[in-house]
């Protein structure tokens, strides 16, 4: 468990977290893990912007296909990721993202939308000793491509709604940004996944949301890395605009109905 704290404005959420965790939650079989994880998501009418900036130091290894089996820490192994994307949303008069994540619009009937986009993005895995991939303990990998996908609100009754939606697509890239285009590119996939149920009432609503991102820093015929992270989050809304003595601070920022 870490601490973190969140800020949503008009279209746009912002969130930070940090630090050790809490000591008494924690697995210390497994370690300590220091993080520091930005998120940017902006959902307009038209576009979606995302931006991460996370950094990972301290993880542990264990057997997948034995539960149960000898843990072996890494300590020393460090993860960093800076992240930027972009998507238009084809059908914008009749899909909504506002109303899936931060709720400041409602929609009234069932629709989707097909996503195109894409993304840039910088990798980098380091440690001491314990972590080694193609004979090096240092990774560094620069990519950027084409993303496609499909998005969809899917309405229940006049509360209730799911949004579901996943891009993907084909990422060139290399391992370093001053390397680009002197070496051989590589292709790498990529997978953005996204997940909201919202119970939405005039005043208030309740929001359950996972917003996912998942690269391949090394992908080969052989072997590969897959780095898979995610925010969950769980909100509660209250509009206050109908409130008399905020009728002067809300002017200007009045929510859509």
């Amino acid at each position: 468990m870490k601490l973190g704290l969140g800020i949503s404005w008009k279209n746009t959420i912002l969130s930070v977290a940090g630090g050790y965790g809490f000591d008494f939650m924690r697995d210390k079989k497994k370690g300590k893990t220091e993080s520091l994880d930005l998120q940017y998501h902006h959902y307009d009418r038209k576009f979606l912007f995302d931006f991460y900036a996370q950094h990972y130091k301290g993880f542990y290894m264990q057997n997948e296909n034995k539960p149960g089996s000898e843990i072996e820490l890494c300590p020393d192994l460090l993860f960093q990721q800076l992240g930027l994307s972009a998507y238009y949303i084809l059908n914008n008069k009749r899909f909504s993202y506002k109303a899936a994540y931060v709720h400041n619009e409602k929609q009234v009937r069932s629709a989707g939308s097909i996503l195109l986009g894409g993304g840039i993005y910088w990798t980098r895995i380091k440690s001491d000793g314990s972590f080694f991939f193609d004979e090096s303990n240092n990774l560094s990998n620069f990519q950027f491509g084409i993303d496609a996908g499909y998005a969809y609100n899917w309405v229940i009754n006049k509360s209730w709604f799911i949004n579901g939606s996943i891009t993907g697509g084909i990422h060139f890239g290399s391992e370093k940004i001053s390397t680009f285009g002197k070496e051989k590119l590589r292709v790498y996939p990529s997978a953005f996944p996204r997940l909201s149920v919202v119970y939405d009432q005039q005043k208030w609503a309740l929001a359950f949301a996972f917003v996912g991102n998942t690269t391949f820093p090394a992908f080969y015929e052989e072997d590969n890395i897959t780095l898979l992270s995610g925010m969950f989050r769980l909100s509660y809304i209250r509009r206050i605009d109908d409130f008399p003595f905020l009728s002067k601070v809300m002017k200007g920022l009045r929510l859509e109905k």
